[in-house]
């Protein structure tokens, strides 16, 4: 099941005794905790509602004792668990004994009184267990992926539509570039956005650029659009931002070479025919990261990559060695990356 989907049915108030929620979207698995507890208890009454473990910690036996256990004062009991080992492949504690087979024994008769959740940060469940096979045949697993470009910017209007305001698209665009794709950032920075507008106001590109600030990822993207352009006074100047925000000259390099080297990754999987969706899920990266980096990567040949990223591995070296001084090494390289262009 989909995100979207798990959304829709907390709404019209169709909730399962057990999901299993899985991905790499923190905030949006977090969001659909917080909704199910609003749901199903009062505030006054959430402390005693909602309970958390982690079987890095405790025994599935324990969770499920606890599941099994009527609610106190509330009719409903929610149990939180964060899990890596269980329905993911991660390594189990050599203090923490589980057994399984508890858990499958729970998963055909769950409680009518609890709402049992599993919390996996992981990309993919380990689709060899009994148990994951037992939770996709019978039960809520519910998948939260990073949204795709078009769904982060509809994300965007739609929490700022909430809230009484209107975002320009250059707006939301602007937003993105500015703060990037993580979605706790760009609900806080969408938030201060509101509350500049006022009510019923609307949300600018011109106030995104006065209010935002540019994360230092960001910044190494733009770094490398100004160096594909030719544009060595731009690069310059915002390097020396950045030095002036105590931002290493080491760590720069460092974001340097990992944007140079996807930038590669995107064309080399291009050529192969692979879609961005699935250049995300090779990569790593947010979706919307992967159509940045694809429109970056068009600016530069494969060959021009390579070397850059050689020339780059050599001056940390350098760096790192005492040969050459940190700020003015990176200086002196972008200087020359961006007289000679990307070709």
């Amino acid at each position: 099941m989909e995100a979207k989907q798990a959304f829709r049915d907390i709404k019209q108030g169709n909730i399962a005794p057990l999901y299993i929620c899985y991905g790499t979207e923190s905030y949006l698995m977090n969001e659909f905790t917080n909704r199910l507890v609003e749901t199903l208890s009062e505030p006054e009454h959430r402390e005693m509602a909602v309970i958390r473990f982690d079987t890095g910690e405790t025994p599935i036996d324990v969770i499920i004792e606890e599941a099994e256990t009527l609610p106190f004062l509330v009719p409903t009991k929610i149990i939180l668990v964060r899990d890596s080992v269980l329905f993911a492949s991660g390594k189990e504690s050599a203090r923490i004994e589980h057994r399984p087979e508890r858990l499958l024994s729970y998963m055909a008769q769950p409680s009518e009184t609890t709402v049992l959740v599993f919390l996996v940060p992981h990309e993919k469940l380990d689709e060899r267990k009994k148990l994951v096979k037992t939770a996709k045949a019978n039960h809520g697993v519910i998948t939260f992926a990073p949204l795709q470009a078009g769904e982060l910017q509809q994300w965007l209007f739609n929490r700022a539509s909430r809230q009484g305001r209107t975002l320009e698209q250059q707006a939301a665009e602007e937003l993105l570039r500015r703060a990037g794709t993580d979605m706790n950032a760009l609900a806080a920075e969408t938030d201060k956005l509101c509350l500049h507008a006022g009510a019923q106001g609307t949300i600018t590109a011109d106030a995104v650029e006065s209010l935002v600030p540019m994360a230092t990822e960001q910044n190494v993207f733009r770094l490398t659009e100004e160096l594909a352009a030719l544009r060595t006074e731009q690069a310059i100047t915002l390097y020396y931002d950045l030095l002036k925000q105590r931002e290493e000259p080491i760590k720069l390099m460092a974001l340097l070479v990992r944007q140079f080297r996807n930038m590669l990754h995107v064309k080399e999987l291009g050529s192969q025919g692979y879609s961005p969706q699935q250049m995300a899920g090779q990569l790593g990266l947010h979706p919307y990261a992967v159509k940045v980096t694809a429109d970056q990567a068009r600016k530069f040949s494969q060959e021009r990559l390579a070397a850059l990223l050689s020339e780059l591995a050599d001056l940390d070296y350098a760096m790192k060695t005492g040969r050459v001084e940190k700020t003015l090494g990176l200086e002196l390289f972008l200087l020359k990356t961006a007289s000679a262009g990307a070709s």
